[in-house]
């Protein structure tokens, strides 16, 4: 018993002397089908990263935009996130059909990597934006969709001209 209660005792200091835990360093992705029945029970729109394994700008795009406390945040807040590799067979459902991220990818018509697609929270699609995009500007275009200009019939450029990032 003596030897279990030193254990537990050198685990907890070695627990403190460590600090705290980490903050999360990524968004918290969901799979698809998860992804838009939390969007329809939070009714939050979604934001769809659509990737390849293979896809620099993608690792890129994980590495310096969403890894950004700010944009990490904002998307916890406001979005339901989920991340499909264009080129997997994963199964999914979408409009009482079924399909694969692969498949997915090909109805969304995206032809580059990354691209994220904005949903709305019922899965009806909104918009593609493909490519790159840096992290500032994601931000800004996150909140033209997150705070519900794009829904009131903002166009992008009114946004952008009254709208500072």
């Amino acid at each position: 018993m003596r030897n279990v209660q030193r254990i537990l005792a050198a685990t907890l200091v070695a627990a403190l002397a460590m600090g705290p835990s980490p903050v999360q360093a990524s968004v918290e992705w969901r799979g698809w089908d998860a992804g838009l029945e939390e969007a329809r029970r939070l009714n939050r729109p979604i934001l769809v990263d659509v990737y390849t394994q293979w896809c620099g700008w993608c690792k890129r795009m994980d590495r310096d935009v969403y890894s950004r406390p700010d944009v990490r945040d904002y998307l916890a807040g406001k979005f339901v996130t989920i991340k499909i590799d264009a080129e997997a067979k994963t199964p999914a459902h979408y409009e009482g059909h079924d399909h694969t991220s692969r498949s997915l990818a090909a109805l969304f018509r995206v032809t580059g990597y990354p691209t994220t697609l904005f949903l709305r929270p019922d899965g009806k699609h909104l918009v593609n934006v493909p490519g790159y995009v840096e992290a500032d500007s994601f931000m800004h275009l996150l909140r033209y969709v997150g705070d519900g200009y794009l829904d009131r019939g903002v166009t992008w450029e009114d946004f952008r001209s009254e709208v500072k990032p």
